[in-house]
């Protein structure tokens, strides 16, 4: 089972979406509040079963938020971030040597978040 861990930063909170396995699949951006992260970690939950929009090849098709972006980063790794239906990103990944490998983490959060527990570091 997943687990959301907080933890604190010198500039506010973060939180990380850990699998069961202990690695992180997702990690949010920094929090002025812990109470702002736990919201940010609810947020997660609500729409982490959202469609995926694949920015990597041509012809993109477009999908409302919520929904998981994947797209490649500037040493040309797959990564995804989790948009809220505000359009606001709520989740990050670490970079994927393959899409494939992307898409399986974008199923971790699927499978993990709903009912992960929260806890601190």
């Amino acid at each position: 089972m997943g687990k959301f861990v907080i933890k604190e930063t010198k500039s506010g909170f973060v939180f990380n979406l850990k699998a069961g396995n202990g690695e992180v699949i997702a990690t949010s951006e920094v929090y002025n509040t812990e109470t702002a992260c736990k919201s940010g970690i609810k947020s997660v939950q609500t729409n982490c079963s959202a469609d995926v929009e694949d920015q990597t090849g041509e012809n993109v098709a477009q999908v409302k938020n919520p929904k998981y972006e994947i797209y490649t980063d500037k040493s040309g790794e797959f990564r995804f971030r989790l948009k809220a239906r505000n359009g606001e990103i709520i989740a990050t990944s670490e970079g994927y040597k393959s899409k494939s490998g992307c898409i399986g983490g974008i199923e971790s959060v699927k499978k993990n978040a709903p009912d992960a527990e929260v806890s601190k570091a």
